[in-house]
Formats: structure tokens, sequence, C-alpha cells
């Protein structure tokens, strides 16, 4: 199948797709900068070798999704003005931090807005099919051109909230990152998840607290939580990961 307006699916880069609604319109444009400001040049690590050696073979499919962010992230209301000189730091190394936990198989990445950690995963892992759930229409429109202009070909965009979407969604793995404490997380994500699924959240230092308010809904659902620092890069600081498996 191809996506045209008459599709009532959203599809991925290389057309295929889940039933659920029409196919996103173009991304809108909610704000403007000076192009000449729209690129990775004033990020200080944009050049550092020690992104090639993280990423290896990996960091020209990431390093195509952080320049599209750079260029369009602002006007879409994606990232803040003040970010265009942290994307490595801030966006695509915090996601990237995730890689080392993932269990095999079908990630599901909800509430993805930006990509994030979503499309940085799909471009560390060109076979892994990744499923990018996200309700803004504005924000499946920018995720669906996004996989199309960076030839990020796995990966599959769904516009609903993770509540709504487990008819045509199960994953092995779940991804989230500034969407929602971790009980409201399980409580939406946990009918997406497969028997033997784990959910991995990105989190900031307040999550050993966010863990144990957690504590009755783990219980519920069948899960244990752990706090993981992952370190990516000399000089930059380590990512809390929060990681929910089967107990």
């Amino acid at each position: 199948m191809t996506a045209s307006s008459e599709d009532e699916f959203h599809a991925s880069a290389s057309g295929q797709g889940h039933l659920v609604s029409s196919t996103p319109k173009s991304g809108s444009v909610v704000g403007d900068v000076d192009p000449a400001l729209r690129t990775l040049t004033g990020d200080p690590l944009n050049d550092s070798p020690a992104l090639e050696e993280f990423f290896g073979d990996s960091l020209g499919r990431v390093r195509s999704f952080a320049e599209l962010l750079a260029d369009q992230g602002i006007l879409r209301g994606l990232i803040g003005p003040r970010e265009l000189t942290r994307i490595w730091e801030r966006h695509i190394l915090n996601s990237a931090a995730l890689a080392p936990f993932l269990p095999d198989g079908t990630l599901v990445d909800v509430g993805s807005g930006a990509g994030l950690p979503g499309m940085v995963l799909a471009a560390m892992e060109p076979s892994r099919p990744v499923v990018l759930v996200e309700p803004m229409e504005r924000r499946t429109a920018w995720l669906f051109e996004a996989a199309e202009i960076t030839g990020i070909d796995n990966v599959t965009v769904v516009r609903g909230r993770a509540e709504e979407v487990s008819d045509v969604v199960e994953a092995d793995v779940i991804t989230a990152r500034a969407v929602a404490s971790i009980d409201k997380l399980v409580k939406w994500c946990a009918p997406l998840l497969s028997p033997t699924g784990q959910m991995v959240f990105l989190k900031g230092r307040s999550a050993p607290e966010e863990l144990e308010r957690a504590k009755y809904v783990l219980r519920k659902h069948g899960l244990q939580g752990a706090v993981h620092s992952a370190p990516t890069i000399a000089g930059v600081d380590a990512t809390t990961v929060v990681t929910l498996t089967r107990s």
C-alpha cells in the first residue's frame, strides 16, 4: 500500500500502516527562526569524535534525524529556541541511552512527540520494528515526514493515545520520555505489552521516589521496577532509566 489523502491508515515510511485514522496532513508551522540558525553547527558536540565512537555505523542515520530536528524543531513547536545548541546532549544522546536496556522485538514509543526516543532508537537499530504512538495530528505529520526524509524506514506512525490503540499495537518493549508519571504510564501501556514484554522509560532524578509511588500499580500488573544510571559519552551527564519487567 502507498499513502494518499484517501487512505485511512497511518503509514510507515515504507508504505505499511495500521488502520486507525486518516493519513496525517503536512506538519503545521507554529513558529519562526532564522534558517541560518536552524543547524547543528552551534552544538558543541556536533563535531565530536565521541559521537562516531558511540553510534558507530548508525551515526549517519542518527545525524540525519538530528539535522532535521534542528531545522524544523522550533518551527513545529517540538523544541525550544535555547535547545538548538544542545540537541545532541539533551535529545539525541538522552534518547540513545535507552538502547542497552532494550530487549529484542517490536518497540512501541508512546507519546512520541518529536520522535524522542523512538526515532533515535529506530535509527540505531534499522532491523527493529518501531511503532511511534502519538495523539496529536501535527506531530504524527512530523513523524511521518521525518521518517520519509531521513530514510528511517523501520517505523510505523500510529495516531492515538496508548490506551486507545491496543487492538492494533502489541509491544515487546514500550518506551516513553516526558509523557507522564510511572503509575499512569503503566495503566495506559499495560494493555499493549506482550506477555513477556518490558517497559523502559527515560526519567529524572526523582525516579526512585516515583517508582515507590507506583508500587501498587506495578504489583497489580505483575511488574517490578529498577532504576539505572545510563552513561553515553564523556562530558555528558548520565541519563536515568527505569526498567519495568515481569515479576
